[in-house]
């Protein structure tokens, strides 16, 4: 293990391409990293509230003649409200309905002109319902409803959240392969930079821990700096985003929550940590090819 001497930085003249090399490095992967780490936490939280919304409701949909429909309706209603498991069945209105459809058609949607179907809201307790159950009394009772227990949704919308969480913190691995990989060619190029100076400092009697340590503290300290503004200026971006007030946003609810704060706020220290890593890897290889 390397220790850091704070005079032994000064025995090796400053690179500024290097230098400017792995400062901006770690600025644009920790800016990237933010947005990286922002999609993950965002994905979860979506993941989260797709599951507990829609495991516990279903829709029932009435697809009869205007002349059967409100009777299918009050039947299927008295089905529902008799069935174990379900707390609360309640038909929706014209201008509900015109809610439901307004993102997509507008607000002045004419719902009264169109051959809508009658929808059922229904609540479903902790326990649940037997659906296979419900169905034969329903098909009874009101042959024109059908039952949709969300199944069929729930499943994919909750694997493609998962998996875009799980996309969040394989690009942020990529991020810190990335950097100790920028930081490394940076080190060679140093290290190679003063190939004499390395020689000048062997020939007065240094080693080669003391001649690495300059370099080590020198990218680490770096890498720190850098990733500290990427981090911040990515912080302050996520504020730009619009905000918007329906809970179904995706893309503008990147916001960082709970345990995200501690993750963003580890990047800076994990970004010194992959320079010092990778800093020392190259001045050992490099230092070993110059003996």
């Amino acid at each position: 293990m390397l220790q850091f001497d704070e005079k032994a930085d000064r025995v090796v003249p400053p690179t500024g391409f290097t230098a400017r090399l792995t400062v901006f490095s770690a600025f644009a992967m920790a800016f990237l990293a933010v947005f990286a780490l922002a999609l993950s936490s965002a994905a979860g939280r979506v993941a989260d509230r797709w599951g507990d919304e829609l495991a516990q409701s279903s829709t029932l949909r009435i697809s009869a003649p205007a002349g059967e429909a409100a009777t299918q309706t009050e039947a299927a209603l008295r089905v529902l409200r008799t069935t174990p498991g379900i707390e609360e069945a309640r038909a929706l209105s014209l201008d509900q309905q015109r809610a439901l459809l307004s993102p997509w058609f507008g607000a002045t949607l004419p719902v009264e002109d169109l051959p809508l179907p009658q929808l059922i809201d229904i609540t479903e307790s902790d326990e649940g319902y037997d659906a296979a159950g419900l169905r034969l009394r329903l098909s009874a009772e009101a042959p024109a409803a059908v039952l949709d227990d969300h199944a069929r949704w729930r499943r994919p919308l909750i694997d493609a959240a998962a998996r875009l969480r799980l996309l969040g913190w394989a690009s942020t691995l990529l991020i810190a392969l990335a950097t100790a990989a920028m930081v490394t060619l940076a080190a060679n190029a140093a290290l190679a930079a003063n190939a004499q100076v390395i020689a000048v400092l062997r020939l007065v009697g240094a080693k080669d821990t003391y001649i690495a340590s300059a370099f080590v503290r020198r990218f680490a300290l770096r890498a720190l700096t850098g990733a500290a503004f990427g981090t911040f200026f990515g912080i302050a971006s996520l504020f730009l985003i619009p905000a918007q007030d329906d809970a179904t946003g995706f893309l503008t609810d990147l916001r960082l929550q709970g345990w995200g704060w501690v993750w963003v706020m580890l990047i800076p220290p994990l970004s010194g940590l992959v320079a010092f890593i990778a800093t020392q890897y190259a001045a050992r290889r490099v230092l070993g090819e110059l003996a």
